[in-house]
Formats: structure tokens, sequence, C-alpha cells
């Protein structure tokens, strides 16, 4: 039940998160922006892509990569995900820690991208204090529950980054910490990065 709705959550929160420029180059300025301006420039993505071979999903797969990255603080992710064992690691475990959180991610929301992409996106709130944000929103879709998706951002060199995201009051970084903690408490921390490598393949 929680590898599935893990699932869910990070399809959903990729598919309504990434970037497709450089952040950068952006002209949006406060977080809600940069989140409608994801939104636009997804959907021309969108409308582009093709998934009618496997050699057509892994170069989309390879593209969505190359824009999340900009626009999720992955390291706070990773970091925030493993909590107390974040400071047993040495500097090469986090880098490590760091790839395989990111990939985790990027290999979770494909299919989220193609069973959202007819959805809606309401923008309802934003609250900011100058360095970090909470965009709240609604995925409204066709048939099923509205999903009441909120975005926890903080401000990095102008760029607002994704650190966590809440769907319908359950927070992803929470619960990528009670379900890391307990393999590393039951095994070890070299026992999930094994557990995760092996997901990748």
């Amino acid at each position: 039940m929680k590898r599935a709705l893990l699932s869910i959550m990070t399809g959903a929160m990729l598919f309504w998160g990434v970037h497709l420029s450089n952040p950068s180059l952006s002209m949006a300025v406060t977080a809600k922006e940069q989140l409608q301006e994801t939104w636009e420039q997804i959907v021309l993505v969108l409308k582009s892509a093709r998934f009618d071979s496997k050699a057509e999903i892994d170069a989309f797969r390879i593209k969505i990569m190359a824009v999340i990255s900009p626009r999720f603080d992955f390291a706070e992710m990773a970091k925030r995900s493993l909590g107390s064992h974040w400071a047993e690691r040495s500097g090469e475990e986090r880098e490590e820690f760091v790839n395989l959180l990111a990939d985790t991610l990027a290999r979770s929301y494909i299919g989220g991208i193609r069973s959202h992409e007819n959805a809606t996106v309401v923008y309802m709130r934003e609250s900011n204090d100058m360095t970090n944000a909470e965009v709240e929103t609604k995925i409204v879709t066709n048939g099923t529950k509205d999903l009441i998706v909120s975005y926890k951002m903080h401000l990095v060199e102008q760029d607002w980054r994704i650190y966590d995201v809440v769907i319908d009051d359950i927070s992803l970084v929470d619960n990528y910490r009670s379900q890391f903690h307990r393999v590393i408490t039951q095994s070890s921390y070299q026992g999930l990065v094994r557990l995760m490598k092996e997901k990748q393949s």
C-alpha cells in the first residue's frame, strides 16, 4: 500500500512541479509564478511527446531528467529524507544517495505524467516569507477525486526550488523518511542503498 501511494505521490509531484527551461533564465519571480510557468511549458512537452517505442520513452525520460534537476533541490530532499542518518554519512555517501533519490523520483513519475496529462491545475494560495514558500494547488481530474497538492520551496540563488511535496496532507519527504529509517534500523544504511540500486535495475 505504501509503495503504491509513494508511486502516485511521486508521479503527481513531478508532473506538476518540473521545469522545462533553465530557471535562471525565467522571468517568473514568485514561487507561484514559477509553478504556473512550469505547467505551461510541460504542456508543450507533452504535446510533442511520443510513447510508441522503448526508444521514445527512454528519450523522453532523459529529457525530463535534464529539466527536473534545476527545479528540485534533490540534495535538500535527500538530507530531509534521511533525517538523523544524514549526519552519519560521508561526503561520498551523501553524493551517491542524492543521485539515487533523484533517479528514484525520475523513474517513478513517467506513468504519473501520462495519467494526469488531461487534468487541470488550479492555484489556490501562496505563503511566502521571501526565502521560504508554500504554494497550494488543486489538481482537477475527470471522474476521480481532486488532489490538493502543496509545494514546499525555498529560494536558492533567485530560483524557487522544491524540497517537499504534500499531497492530501501526506508529505513525500516524511513518507520517505519513515521508510528509509525502517530499512536502516532493520538492516543498515548499506542495506538501504543496496535496495535502491536493485530497484534501479
